[in-house]
């Protein structure tokens, strides 16, 4: 038996196969579909899953503003961030930035289940958010992905 004929082969992005994915926001709790897309932006459902390399698909997530909260979270849950000034600390409820900028609250969501590294930025990239039901990637023939569906 030789040996070298059994090579552990490590995908790396160029041979990654990369398929597109298309999520629907509406009636989705925010952290339970948070969490399934960023195990396939980072490609832990592939058998090829490699850690230290961008192998996961992209995903271009729809009705980005009629997402669900569970429990008080739309009225308590608060984004802290500061300015940089003294007395620059500024707070927002979810239901503010819902109104507001609902991509950004499915994207810091995401964002958060990612490494905090190169590769998650890479990976961070590999995310697509709209507000509405159209999306300009149909080119990409995406499939959809139903997550959370009873």
């Amino acid at each position: 038996m030789d040996t070298l004929s059994y090579k552990t082969v490590s995908v790396n992005k160029e041979h990654a196969n990369k398929k597109w994915y298309v999520v629907d926001a509406e009636g989705q709790v925010l952290g339970r579909m948070a969490s399934e897309i960023a195990q396939v932006l980072r490609g832990k459902r592939k058998a090829c899953y490699t850690p230290h390399s961008d192998c996961g698909d992209n995903v271009i997530v729809i009705n980005a503003e009629k997402v669900v909260l569970t429990g008080n979270k739309m009225d308590k849950k608060v984004y802290v961030h500061y300015t940089g000034y003294p007395g620059g600390q500024r707070v927002r409820t979810v239901k503010d930035l819902l109104e507001k900028k609902p991509v950004f609250v499915i994207q810091h969501a995401v964002k958060g289940m990612l490494p905090k590294t190169r590769l998650g930025n890479a990976i961070f990239r590999n995310l697509y958010v709209y507000e509405g039901p159209n999306h300009k990637h149909e080119a990409q023939q995406p499939q959809v992905l139903t997550i959370n569906k009873k």
